[in-house]
């Protein structure tokens, strides 16, 4: 119960923003229709009331024949009045607080969606998309009918019981009072129990629902390698096995919510058919008359409707609760890379980098990087080759500060980069990656997502860059053709000129080709080579490379294996010393890997 409290705690502010005086006034009013439905709610039984006193000609109503006729009608037409005031009040009500409540389940989205940018990119590789869009989805759906519930159903009906109480203690004495209080206890006491054995349940089914989802996603994500080794009913089965755990949980769960119907409902009748009784008893001795009956009978159907409805709002606040823990789990998860307090915006003076005996590691027990130190001067190019695995990719990361390091320092024109602010370390580096994923939107959307307000003629001018513009005005709608999900319509190549122009266009004075060229054929890698000299100019680049063709040219070339630098020097320079580095070019070159600068193999 406690960290039940705290979570509608913290969704509280969302319900009341700082800063919103409109909203608080959308409130207040929301709240005033909430009490004139009541009142005109708790109007309908007196009138309804008179109607049958008048017709059945009880004492001290209206004499009989025309005088009691329209006394009746009059009843009729007050009642019928009232339940379409009860109508008009509640759907004012909605309308006023539709503008709050989408505020706040927008700014609850908001503020997901801001944090979840803002966590370490360790993070992101170790959730599962599914899952997390999942838990978001369900999240920022819980917060609207939270505030519904809270505002509209909780408070109004203890307001209305409370009403009604002082109706019975007046008509049916205290007795009644305490008995239809023991009820209304006995109804809450049974909906929390069993609410909350329920909950666990629900629990499980929520664990179930994501876990089928993680399947789906994942499964629809790798839908090239699902077909490269032919396992459809591989994966059929595998979500079938998942599919059909959220089917048992999803039973159970639907199971106990009958088991609860059914308990409320004997509890209100039992209670409804004791009152009623008790009326025709007073009735008998002529306490009563047959309108008090009708009374007694619509004040208790009246009230044990928001009571069922009360049942209901507290098992979808249990179940909302469930979903928003969730939700501020996220929220509550730690950035691993943060700014330090009083950080400052890196300053680039020429982009000159320096790693300084740098060691780093994902895991505990595994080291990545040790004791790496070289420099890369302003203006100049860089390039590291090595062996899969041997920590070229993770320099890349370091440098854009995605993990911290373990020892040693990483600067940028003297200034350390775990002291500046990241925003300004990132717009000051640009990167064509390896493995290029797009946006699913326009090739234009996806080149200009370089540059923020970028025109489309810059935008057209970085495509001309990358060799890739001839394409694009080939295709029929040109750069406003959609690219599919995760770029999928492109080719390799064409995808990873598209991360070459956005790169371009950036243009940052810190540059990182990290295996830029890897999925281009030789003939198309040799024209683009011309493209990434020129973007090199007067930038600061550290290369990553796989084909050494692409980095014969670079000021220095660090070879490295097992986390180590272990040979360092220019092209030349590195042939002539007849170690790695020679071996892995006379392997190349065998393989016909090596190319000109015309494109031409060698």
């Amino acid at each position: 119960m406690a960290s039940e409290r705290r979570l509608l705690l913290r969704f509280l502010p969302y319900l009341w923003p700082e800063g919103r005086t409109d909203l608080k006034w959308r409130i207040g009013g929301a709240l005033f229709m909430v009490l004139a439905s009541k009142a005109v709610i708790l109007a309908m039984p007196f009138a309804y009331k008179a109607a049958i006193d008048a017709m059945s000609g009880e004492a001290g109503a209206v004499g009989a024949g025309e005088s009691a006729l329209w006394v009746a009608v009059s009843m009729v037409v007050a009642y019928s009045g009232a339940r379409f005031g009860a109508t008009l009040f509640d759907n004012a009500r909605n309308a006023i607080f539709e503008s709050v409540g989408q505020a706040a389940v927008t700014n609850f989205a908001i503020d997901v969606f801001r944090h979840m940018h803002r966590l370490s990119l360790r993070f992101h590789l170790e959730r599962r998309t599914g899952a997390l869009t999942r838990i978001i989805e369900r999240g920022t759906k819980s917060i609207d009918s939270m505030l519904y519930f809270l505002l509209f159903n909780i408070v109004p009906t203890f307001l209305e019981l409370a009403v009604v109480c002082g109706i019975f203690w007046i008509k049916l004495g205290p007795l009644a009072v305490l008995a239809m209080l023991v009820a209304v206890a006995s109804y809450i006491l049974f909906t929390w129990r069993i609410t909350e054995w329920r909950q666990q349940l629900r629990r499980q089914m929520v664990e179930d629902d994501n876990a089928t989802a993680q399947r789906a996603v994942d499964s629809l994500l790798n839908y090239e390698t699902v077909k490269y080794f032919n396992a459809e009913e591989r994966e059929t089965r595998n979500y079938d096995r998942a599919a059909s755990k959220y089917r048992d949980s999803a039973v159970k769960n639907e199971t106990s919510l009958s088991a609860l119907n059914i308990g409320q409902a004997l509890i209100t009748n039992l209670t409804m058919a004791g009152a009623m009784a008790y009326t025709i008893w007073n009735w008998s001795q002529g306490r009563m008359t047959v309108g008090d009956l009708v009374l007694v009978n619509t004040l208790l159907m009246q009230l044990f409707r928001p009571l069922d409805a009360l049942g209901w709002v507290y098992r979808s606040i249990k179940q909302g609760l469930v979903d928003m823990e969730e939700m501020f789990r996220l929220i509550d998860t730690r950035a691993e890379i943060a700014d330090p307090p009083g950080a400052a915006p890196l300053s680039v003076n020429g982009g000159a980098v320096a790693f300084e005996d740098v060691h780093f590691r994902y895991e505990a027990d595994r080291a990545i990087l040790r004791g790496i130190s070289f420099s890369v001067p302003a203006g100049a190019t860089v390039a590291v080759v090595g062996q899969s695995g041997a920590g070229k990719s993770t320099l890349s990361r370091i440098l854009y500060r995605f993990y911290d390091i373990e020892s040693g320092r990483v600067t940028i024109d003297g200034q350390d980069i775990g002291a500046v602010t990241q925003g300004s370390l990132r717009a000051a580096i640009g990167i064509v990656p390896q493995d290029t994923v797009l946006f699913n939107d326009t090739v234009g959307y996806n080149i200009g997502y370089g540059r923020e307000g970028a025109s489309a003629a810059e935008i057209e001018a970085a495509a001309r860059a990358a060799q890739i513009h001839d394409f694009i005005t080939s295709l029929p709608k040109g750069y406003d053709t959609i690219v599919g999900e995760r770029g999928l319509k492109l080719s390799g190549g064409e995808k990873q000129r598209v991360a070459i122009a956005r790169t371009i266009l950036k243009d940052p004075p810190i540059l990182i080709l990290d295996e830029a060229t890897s999925a281009l054929d030789s003939h198309t890698e040799g024209a683009i080579q011309d493209s990434l000299r020129a973007a090199q100019q007067g930038r600061t680049t550290l290369t990553i490379a796989h084909r050494l063709s692409t980095i014969t040219d670079a000021d220095e070339i660090l070879v490295m294996a097992d986390g180590e630098i272990v040979e360092r020097g220019t092209h030349a320079a590195l042939l002539a010393q007849a170690g790695i580095y020679a071996d892995m070019w006379a392997r190349q070159q065998t393989e016909g890997d090596i190319v000109d600068d015309s494109g031409a193999k060698v």
